[in-house]
């Protein structure tokens, strides 16, 4: 399957003025199936959260191993053909247990292991620079047209 030569038909800030555009090509009846949002200029951006003693890394272990445990536990107390409900909550709840403690260790483990190099917490995101709303070249022109009768947001677009 080949990709179909696309050309930009308009540029954004945000991700919302894309959207717009969009929407007021779809309501024009332009096929919109033939419309991409491209996000440029991606850089990586982290939000450091707080500090990452071993409390906390416990902590994050423990909640990152409970869930798995839980659901582990429940799949083998399903096996059990003369009661599988009680067998399947009771050794979800031991799975839960186990796993909360095995991540637990293993977030101690790696804490210590980085020797203080990494004493945070972080969330990290890509955020576009700009975003471009291009269209199959076929259709680019139309696209051209019904943009041009698009009120302007006061933000800084371009129209090609």
């Amino acid at each position: 399957m080949t990709e179909q030569p696309r050309r930009p038909v308009a540029s954004y800030k945000t991700y919302e003025e894309a959207e717009r555009t969009v929407d007021h090509l779809s309501d024009q009846g332009f096929p919109v199936e033939r419309v991409a949002i491209i996000g440029q200029d991606l850089r990586l951006v982290e939000q450091v959260t707080g500090r990452m003693d071993y409390g906390g890394a416990a902590l994050h272990g423990a909640a990152s191993g409970a869930l798995p445990g839980a659901l582990i536990g429940w799949l083998f107390g399903l096996v059990n053909w003369l009661d599988p409900v009680v067998s399947a909550l009771l050794l979800a709840v031991y799975g839960l247990i186990f796993g909360a403690i095995v991540g637990a260790l293993f977030g101690l483990l790696l804490h210590a292991l980085q020797g203080g190099r990494r004493d945070f917490a972080s969330l990290s995101s890509l955020q576009p620079g700009r975003y471009e709303v291009v269209v199959d070249e076929e259709v680019a022109d139309e696209a051209v047209r019904l943009l041009g009768a698009l009120p302007s947001t006061g933000g800084d677009s371009t129209h090609t």
